[in-house]
């Protein structure tokens, strides 16, 4: 699989691809070479794991030339540039399905396409913001709050685009056939969000952030601050938890008003944050973590790597030093592992281009061209 270089969901796929085994190749722009200097970890650091990379110049016909070659013996390419951008190189869809028919030509963007706004700059928050789901997404009476940059670009993009490109190499199993994945992260925003959709439309859902079950509205699927300032979660929704949860605050279910009321929770917000207070995160989370009470504490990312039931499942590996999370899926019969971390730019052109049928000396004559570096 060819991988076009790229930020943020382009390189999560191929960072999923790469960890269930698939054989990745990053394609860097020549210029990058250098650019990071020796121990100095680039900010996506975690997400170029698995792959080795190679350095072209894209504005080098000879370079152009060598995409395509490579092109030749690839299952799959990702791209993540504006629309446009890749035809003018000259390794757009139809330079390089003319190349190899069976291609699975993988493309990520945020607006996707085509439509009034494929060639507006965006980021995450923007495709969200489009998608209803970030409206929805924040504290009664204040704005909107940013979930990371989760939802457009990682879930609604690369994991969508990595789904993509797995149906269509099925697909092409069968047909024989390569053909172009358009994975948008407004289209994979809007489609995590398919459930609130629909609640909405029935009337089971408020467009006012924090009015509702699942948005911290309800008292008892929300966080809480501890008495030593940390935090922790609730999500006891089903009246079997519900009870158990009530009980262990010291509260008599019978005195209390029914759990689906919404005229309620906001007082009833106030009495479970009042008992939250009196004890420490820990403590909660010694008392209540052995009850059906649906609890969890709200950890950091440094807190994360050492929790018991991560350390448990190896959750968490180290690969050349630096802390991140295993491959996932968990397989039965070939479990997924990290081969290598992240490459420098061009850390790997001689030797990669040799694996995928150049010899060394026309290696040399490309980059003395200037083509590779």
């Amino acid at each position: 699989m060819v991988e076009i270089s790229g930020q943020g969901p382009g390189p999560w796929c191929a960072m999923m691809l790469s960890d269930m085994g698939a054989e990745v190749l990053r394609v860097e722009r020549a210029d990058a070479v250098g650019a990071v200097p020796t121990g100095e970890l680039e900010p996506q650091f975690v997400n170029l794991r698995g792959r080795r990379s190679i350095a072209v110049d894209l504005k080098n016909k000879r370079g152009v030339e060598t995409v395509l070659r490579l092109v030749e013996n690839a299952d799959a390419l990702i791209e993540g540039f504006r629309p446009g951008v890749v035809e003018r190189l000259g390794i757009g869809p139809e330079d390089c399905l003319a190349r190899n028919p069976r291609l699975i030509y993988g493309r990520m963007t945020g607006w996707g396409q085509d439509g009034p706004w494929r060639e507006v700059a965006g980021h995450d928050i923007n495709y969200v913001a489009i998608s209803g789901l970030l409206n929805a997404i924040g504290d009664p009476g204040g704005g909107p709050v940013p979930p990371l940059n989760l939802v457009g670009d990682f879930g609604g993009g690369g994991l969508l685009l990595a789904f993509g490109i797995v149906c269509a190499l099925l697909e092409a199993r069968v047909s024989g056939e390569g053909q172009v994945i358009d994975a948008a992260m407004v289209d994979g925003s809007s489609l995590l969000g398919g459930m609130f959709y629909g609640l909405t439309q029935t009337g089971h859902w408020q467009e006012e952030r924090g009015a509702n079950l699942l948005d911290g509205g309800a008292h008892f699927y929300r966080t809480y601050e501890t008495a030593d300032g940390k935090w922790i979660s609730v999500g006891a929704i089903e009246p079997k938890f519900y009870a158990v949860l009530v009980e262990a605050l010291g509260l008599d279910a019978a005195e209390l008003p029914d759990q689906l009321d919404k005229s309620t929770w906001p007082e009833l917000r106030r009495r479970f944050a009042e008992i939250f207070k009196t004890r420490s995160r820990d403590e909660w989370t010694e008392s209540l973590l052995p009850l059906e009470s649906c609890f969890a504490p709200v950890l950091s990312f440094a807190e994360a790597y050492e929790n018991e039931h991560h350390a448990s499942r190896g959750s968490f590996v180290e690969v050349d030093g630096v802390k991140q999370p295993a491959p996932a899926p968990r397989f039965s019969r070939t479990p997924a592992t990290v081969g290598r971390g992240s490459a420098k730019p061009g850390e790997h052109t001689d030797e990669a281009l040799q694996d995928w049928g150049f010899d060394p000396a026309e290696i040399g004559d490309l980059r003395a061209a200037g083509a590779i570096a």
